[in-house]
């Protein structure tokens, strides 16, 4: 093998050892985040005060609804809403990683092709990349 393999190995895995650590970095910088924004929203609600200004931001209250399926209630929940007139809020999905098992499936059992039925109404790439691991 010739130096510029090794160097753009080494770099790649480099590249790779930052990502790591800028991860790690970015998840304890949420966390603390996440920590401050309770703590600040706490304060703010037990003082009354909805907004302030400070070093040229404005911090304000900000009230976010979020709203799931109840456990195991999903096809009863999906049923309500068509039943009620808000069918149109019912989106039928697949999954991407399902998707594209399932196409590697029918490859493998079409001597590497997507079958005709399929092809038409799906759309397929394959990257390559190189793996890394240590030792």
């Amino acid at each position: 093998m010739n130096n510029e393999i090794f160097e753009m190995a080494d770099r790649l895995k480099d590249a790779r050892d930052r990502k790591s650590e800028l991860k790690e970095q970015l998840k304890a910088a949420e966390a603390e985040i996440s920590e401050l924004d309770l703590a600040l929203s706490d304060a703010m609600a037990e003082s009354e005060v909805e907004r302030f200004s400070r070093n040229g931001s404005t911090f304000y209250l900000n009230s976010r609804l979020f709203a799931s399926p109840a456990s195991g209630r999903k096809d009863e929940l999906m049923q309500s809403l068509k039943d009620n007139g808000y069918g149109s809020l019912v989106v039928e999905t697949v999954n991407a990683n399902t998707l594209s098992s399932f196409v590697k499936e029918q490859k493998a059992e079409n001597n590497d092709e997507v079958p005709s039925w399929l092809s038409d109404v799906i759309s397929v790439f394959e990257k390559v990349s190189v793996g890394v691991r240590k030792g």
